[in-house]
């Protein structure tokens, strides 16, 4: 029985190979997959995003730690992302990305009863297993780009980025909604959000599980090895090259850990920010909600310029941006509504061109035989560098104010440019 079907997977395997049409049906049908599941994924990010240091802040009885919830669920997105990196290069996409959601979506159920029974302790351990939820929506990006081509892959990243637009903006604009429902189950406002990022990381793990098939990743896999094989029977040299280049690997993490930081940190206090200016949860929500959206609504005009302009251009962009979005942060008056959704809103776009831009490096640097376990060593890195930014946020705003926090991190942001002209002076990366 085994016998049989490792057979039939392989003939099954063959077929994309004889037939190019075939497999470029498979590679636009799980691009629509990977978009269905991230747009549930994308709501139970931005839900947790949005009100994750409100808690914190209620249950500590202090604005010191507003930023610990970020620091912790990025934390849990770190070791998340490790381990879901290991999954897919094993098994496949569909189980790596199946277990992250769902236990993103275990965390979630795990911060509602902490909210009811004021367990501190449960919420710390929950906001860290809910990380893995964070870790698995940005590591679905990966997937649509497993049978893409070189010229295809900015853009199929942005697709499956879009998609979770459409949760992600619907999230922080359904607090109140959600808040009022809590309050009538019995349960604390503030954990409203995270039954919505419960249901939501459980529906995309469902998703994958059940439609991610055959494998992209393990399809990728398959014709890279036979083309192997193929040049070996006939005689002909294989074009030789690492696994991994490196440089390209080097320059694609920098990019999207700065941008990480410098997003995060900012993002994480607007909303402690705004309460001390008198907005309320609604316009708190509107404004991560409008943040969020700029991080992936530009993703299809992003992904054809980082295709079309090139990686490196559109690093440059993003730590221009970014330094806008400090610039503007730092100055707004606390009472513009306006202007802090400006604000925000080019720190999404900054994060954006940085994570397409940083996202195509790292596909373009390594082959498919070590490129999920690349993939997800450097989403620890990114998942790393948000904890950091998350649990820095509340220190930095408590020692100093909110305007000095943004303002660094704008400066921050620059540090791209010196990295771009090193990559640019020293080698061009080569793997495709």
């Amino acid at each position: 029985m085994a016998n049989e079907r490792t057979q039939r997977d392989s003939q099954m395997l063959e077929s994309y190979i004889e037939s190019p049409e075939k497999l470029q049906g498979l590679y636009k049908r799980t691009l629509w997959i990977v978009m269905l599941s991230q747009i549930f994924g994308g709501a139970g990010l931005a839900a947790g995003i949005t009100v994750g240091a409100l808690l914190a802040r209620d249950m500590l009885g202090t604005e010191s730690y507003a930023g610990l919830p970020v620091f912790l669920f990025t934390l849990g997105s770190a070791g998340a992302a490790l381990v879901v990196g290991r999954l897919s290069q094993r098994f496949g996409r569909r189980t790596g990305l199946a277990a992250g959601f769902l236990t993103g979506g275990v965390g979630s159920v795990g911060v509602v009863f902490a909210a009811i029974w004021g367990n501190v302790f449960l919420l710390f351990l929950s906001l860290v297993i809910y990380g893995a939820g964070t870790a698995t929506n940005l590591q679905a990006r990966y997937a649509g780009t497993d049978l893409a081509s070189t010229k295809q892959r900015g853009t199929a990243i942005s697709i499956a980025m879009v998609a979770t637009t459409f949760g992600a903006f619907a999230g922080p604009n359904l607090v109140g909604v959600m808040g009022s429902f809590a309050e009538s189950i019995g349960v604390p406002s503030l954990a409203g959000p995270f039954i919505l990022a419960g249901a939501a990381y459980i529906l995309a793990g469902i998703v994958l599980f059940a439609l991610l098939r055959p494998d992209p990743l393990m399809v990728s896999r398959f014709i890279s090895d036979q083309q192997k094989r193929d040049q070996a029977a006939s005689g002909e040299e294989e074009v030789a090259g690492p696994a991994v280049n490196s440089r390209g690997v080097f320059l694609g993490a920098t990019v999207m850990v700065i941008t990480q930081i410098v997003m995060v940190a900012i993002m994480t206090m607007t909303p402690v920010h705004m309460g001390h200016h008198g907005h309320s949860l609604n316009a708190i929500g509107m404004v991560i909600g409008i943040h969020v959206a700029a991080m992936y609504l530009p993703s299809l005009v992003t992904g054809v310029l980082v295709d079309k302009a090139g990686r490196v251009a559109m690093v440059v962009a993003a730590g221009v941006t970014l330094l806008a979005a400090g610039l503007v942060a730092a100055f707004a008056p606390g009472d513009s509504l306006f202007v802090l959704i400006l604000a925000l809103a080019l720190l999404g776009l900054g994060w954006n061109f940085g994570l397409i831009s940083g996202t195509a490096l790292i596909v373009d640097s390594t082959k498919p035989k070590a490129r999920a376990k690349t993939q997800g060593s450097v989403d620890v890195l990114i998942a790393l560098a948000g904890a950091t930014g998350g649990g820095m946020s509340g220190i930095v705003v408590a020692g100093t104010s909110f305007a000095v926090l943004s303002l660094a991190g704008g400066i921050l942001s620059l540090l791209l440019v010196p990295v771009v002209i090193w990559f640019w002076r020293n080698q061009e990366t080569s793997i495709s």
